[in-house]
């Protein structure tokens, strides 16, 4: 599992696929949530945009679908982000994406920084700590290992693009 499949096999075709859903459920979740990209974590999709990050995600799914454990992390990380989006999706939708933008920026403003950092470090330490569990007692099968990689990977990811935005957000001058 942790060696490359021959490109063209059936397996890699069934990674491709895995990756092709996985990366689709998150671009589809991310469109609904901001078809803008106003309210995107990510700078380097920000930048690219739909058309450059879509060709993006096309060679990220063809390259490692040849590459087992990557595409079973990343698979797993994808969805986890598709679902935290989908979560929040109808609100961002309903509000407009600059005004939930500026209602989100006034809820942080009007909360305690060290209770937000600890709500957000409870729900990202519990989040790593069962993908941590589950790539600790996976023995020798590489499948949950790479799952539990992959949920370890959502929460740094989480931990990460959340704190980056809020920094922006802190150094940005009250309106």
């Amino acid at each position: 599992m942790d060696n490359l499949v021959a490109v063209g096999s059936r397996q890699y075709f069934f990674f491709l696929v895995l990756l092709l859903l996985s990366r689709g459920a998150d671009s589809l979740s991310t469109w609904v949530a901001t078809p803008n990209m106003v309210l995107e974590g990510n700078p380097l999709a920000k930048k690219l945009g739909w058309k450059w990050g879509s060709l993006l995600n096309l060679v990220l799914c063809g390259a490692c679908g040849a590459w087992p454990l990557a595409a079973i992390v990343i698979g797993t990380t994808s969805v986890l982000v598709a679902a935290r989006n989908f979560q929040a999706a109808w609100l961002m939708r309903s509000l407009g994406e600059e005004n939930y933008r500026d209602w989100y920026v006034e809820r942080l403003r009007q909360t305690g920084l060290p209770l937000y950092l600890f709500c957000l470090l409870g729900q990202t330490l519990l989040t790593a700590s069962v993908g941590g569990t589950l790539m600790y007692f996976t023995g020798d099968s590489l499948i949950p290992f790479a799952v539990g990689f992959g949920i370890v990977g959502y929460a740094l990811a989480v931990t990460f693009y959340t704190l980056l935005a809020l920094w922006r957000i802190r150094r940005a001058p009250a309106e």
